[in-house]
C-alpha cells in the first residue's frame, strides 16, 4: 500500500510540475513579447471549458510609480462596449418593447434619414451592425451631431450609399443606441447597464467614474514616436461632473459613451463574455435570449463579418473561427474573443504598447491570443 501511495504522489506531482512548466513558458513567452513591443502593461483572462481558467497580469499599472498591474485593477476598455449596449438593447427586443426593423427615426423621435436616400428606413438593426450609411465626420459626443434642428451641417453625417447596402464602423451608432436605451427604460444608462447586466452576473465595473474605486483605474498610456516615450492620457477617465449636473435624460447619454466607456477588469469581461459563450445564459442566470445572443453573433455583412455589435474573424488565431470585439482608445488596447463551441475565450489589454499592428490586430495582443491558444487551449 505504501508502494502504491508513493507511486500515486509522484504521478500527482508529475502532472503539477507539467502544468507548471506550461504556464512558466506561457508567462515567459508573453513576457519576451512584451519587451519586443515595449508593452507597458498587459492583463489575461482565460476561459477553458467553459470556466474561468487562468488569470494573470504583467508589467505596470502606473510607470510613473512603478505600481505593478494587478487582476483587480479596472481599465476603460474603449469599443468592447459596444457589446454591452447592444445587448441591453437586445433585452427589450425580447420583450417585444422594440423590434430589430424599427425606424430608428420613431424610435429617437426626430427624423434620422440619410438625404440622398430620404425614404429609406434606417432601421434599429442597421445601426446594431454598422449598416446604416451614418458616419462620424461631424462627431459623435453628442446627439447634436446628426440632429438637424442643432446641427446645420447634419447632412455630412451620412454616406453615400443607401442605409442597409455595406458597413462602416461609426461610433455615432452606438452614442445613439445608448440613448434609446435611456427612453426605452427610463432609467440613465450608466445605472441600467450594471442593474441588468454586471450584477445578474455578479461581476463589477461601470460607466460613470465616480462611481468606481479610482485606486483601481489604470492608468492609460499614448506613445510619442517623436520623443520615444509614453505620456499619460488625462482624458480617459475624466468625471464629467458639470456634465452629469445638467444631465437630460434621453439626450445627454453620450457623455457615458455607450460606444466606449465601460470600465471593467479583465477577469470581469472573461465573464461577461463567458454568457456570451454560451447563448445569452451564464450560472443559470439568464440575460438575454438564445435568439438574441445568436442574432448578436451573426454577421450581418462581408466580408467584414460583423453582426450587431459582436465580430468573427479567422486572423486573430490563423485558421480558427472566434466571436468577439475589439476596443482602442487613449493608448489603450482590448480585445475579448471567444469560440463557442469549444467553449473556450480570451480576453486581453494593454495600457499601452508601441508593437503596431499585425493583420489588422493590435500586435502584443495577437501575439497573446495565439501563445494561450497553443500552450493552454490547443
Amino acid at each position: 500500500m505504501k508502494k502504491l501511495a508513493s507511486i500515486f504522489l509522484l504521478f500527482l506531482f508529475g502532472i503539477w510540475n507539467s502544468v507548471w512548466a506550461q504556464y512558466y513558458k506561457l508567462d515567459s513567452l508573453i513576457q519576451v513579447a512584451m519587451e519586443d513591443t515595449q508593452t507597458v502593461g498587459l492583463s489575461l483572462a482565460v476561459i477553458k471549458n467553459n470556466q474561468l481558467h487562468y488569470i494573470k497580469t504583467y508589467g505596470y499599472k502606473n510607470l510613473e510609480t512603478k505600481e505593478k498591474l494587478d487582476p483587480e485593477d479596472m481599465f476603460r476598455i474603449a469599443s468592447i462596449s459596444k457589446s454591452f449596449t447592444a445587448t441591453a438593447i437586445m433585452q427589450f427586443v425580447d420583450t417585444k418593447k422594440i423590434n430589430l426593423s424599427d425606424d430608428i427615426s420613431d424610435l429617437m423621435g426626430f427624423r434620422i434619414r440619410n438625404p440622398k436616400y430620404p425614404e429609406q428606413v434606417i432601421t434599429l438593426k442597421m445601426l446594431l451592425s454598422h449598416t446604416s450609411s451614418i458616419n462620424d465626420k461631424e462627431g459623435y459626443f453628442t446627439l447634436e451631431a446628426i440632429h438637424p434642428n442643432y446641427n446645420p451641417n447634419w447632412a455630412n453625417a451620412y454616406n453615400d450609399y443607401a442605409p442597409g447596402s455595406t458597413y462602416q464602423y461609426c461610433n455615432l451608432n452606438f452614442n445613439i443606441l445608448g440613448t434609446l436605451l435611456e427612453k426605452l427604460s427610463g432609467e440613465r444608462f450608466d445605472n441600467y447597464i450594471p442593474q441588468q447586466i454586471l450584477k445578474p452576473l455578479g461581476i463589477s465595473g461601470g460607466y460613470r467614474v465616480d462611481a468606481l474605486d479610482p485606486t483601481k483605474l489604470v492608468t492609460l498610456y499614448e506613445y510619442n514616436s517623436s520623443t520615444k516615450s509614453y505620456k499619460p492620457a488625462e482624458a480617459a477617465y475624466a468625471k464629467r461632473a458639470e456634465e452629469i449636473k445638467n444631465y437630460k435624460l434621453g439626450w445627454s447619454t453620450p457623455i457615458f459613451s455607450p460606444t466606449g466607456g465601460m470600465k471593467i477588469t479583465a477577469k470581469d469581461l472573461a465573464l461577461y463574455m463567458k454568457m456570451h459563450m454560451n447563448y445569452g445564459k451564464s450560472n443559470g442566470i439568464r440575460i438575454i435570449s438564445k435568439k438574441s445572443s445568436k442574432l448578436m453573433q451573426t454577421p450581418v455583412s462581408l466580408p467584414d463579418y460583423y453582426g450587431l455589435a459582436l465580430q468573427e474573424t479567422r486572423k486573430l488565431i490563423p485558421g480558427i473561427t472566434l466571436v468577439g470585439h475589439t476596443g482602442s482608445a487613449y493608448g489603450l488596447f482590448s480585445t475579448m474573443f471567444f469560440n463557442p463551441k469549444k467553449g473556450y475565450g480570451i480576453v486581453l489589454i494593454t495600457n499601452g504598447t508601441n508593437g503596431g499592428y499585425d493583420q489588422g490586430y493590435n500586435k502584443i495582443l495577437k501575439q497573446g491570443f495565439e501563445l494561450v491558444y497553443q500552450e493552454i487551449l490547443k
